[in-house]
């Protein structure tokens, strides 16, 4: 049995990425044994997760990394691979043995999908697109929760202004703004819209979702990150500002229309090159933004 060790000790979305490279080193090394560092963001999550078979949580503090680095040389790896590119990661990283160890430079100017396949490179492996499919092995990926077909609008922190990064472009809406674009979601798609939001809901969808009088919108709030994952993954759209939904849309090839700032020192197809059925927008004004969405549906 072969063991690869795969340090992902920051987000969620960023753990979906590394799922693509545990489904294609599975599929290459039908015996392989997948050990994963995470952080506190993602543990719980990776845990749910069946084709990890370990995982361990990093902590801050000396003492908790060493009891971490204790842990860990109990193995030798065929491959360690520091995916997050994270500096904690290589050091303790250096005290393991491993026939072969890979890191990756977050600061080269690479998509992280083109990492996985050098990855994958340097391990003698091979991508297939069936890698790209995350979610089979879910309890409830061929069960519908609902027995009508829905869109999902993710309306989290990242659609307020004062809520979010300030140098990225304000696409706040008001309240009839927001209220008239969920209906218009309803009349274009010809399916009810369920409306979702982060851990943290912003205060205009309070006051949106209280207003509401149209029955085929229905409002779920603060779920955890298994249920947004179920809702998402048996929806047949999904509207957002680009983060981990994103990556669980693409996961099961579900159409997506994802709001994404303009940055031309860090452009988003960095993340999203291997997105499938994805329809970006740059952020822009609400109303503005609210037309080119209707137009993609």
């Amino acid at each position: 049995m072969n063991k690869y060790l795969i340090f992902r000790t920051d987000r969620i979305g960023d753990f979906l990425l590394s799922a693509i490279l545990v489904k294609s080193i599975k599929r290459n090394d039908p015996n392989s044994k997948i050990f994963m560092v995470c952080s506190l963001k993602n543990f719980d999550y990776v845990k749910s997760f069946e084709f990890i078979d370990e995982i361990f949580l990093i902590k801050k503090g000396i003492f908790n990394k060493l009891k971490l680095l204790n842990k860990l040389t109990k193995n030798h790896y065929k491959s360690i691979i520091i995916h997050d590119g994270k500096k904690r990661s290589s050091i303790l990283s250096f005290f393991l043995i491993s026939r072969l160890k890979i890191s990756i430079n977050r600061n080269l100017d690479f998509s992280h999908f083109h990492n996985i396949l050098k990855i994958l490179e340097r391990l003698n492996f091979n991508f297939s697109d069936i890698d790209l499919n995350l979610f089979e092995s879910r309890s409830f990926f061929n069960k519908k929760k609902f027995n009508y077909d829905y869109s999902v609008f993710h309306f989290d922190e990242k659609w307020v202004h004062e809520m979010y990064i300030k140098n990225y472009k304000n696409i706040e809406p008001t309240q009839n703004e927001l209220i008239s674009l969920m209906n218009d979601i309803v009349t274009k798609t010809k399916m009810k819209l369920i409306i979702t939001t982060g851990k943290s809901c912003p205060n205009l969808l309070n006051i949106a979702s209280s207003n509401n009088n149209n029955n085929n919108i229905t409002f779920f709030k603060n779920l955890n990150i298994l249920e947004l994952e179920e809702i998402i993954l048996n929806s047949k759209l999904l509207i957002s500002c680009h983060g981990s939904v994103s990556h669980m849309a693409s996961g099961k090839s579900i159409k997506q229309i994802d709001i994404v700032d303009q940055n031309i020192k860090n452009p988003y197809d960095r993340w999203t090159e291997h997105f499938r059925n994805y329809f970006p927008l740059y952020r822009c004004k609400f109303n503005d933004l609210s037309k080119k969405i209707i137009n993609l549906l």
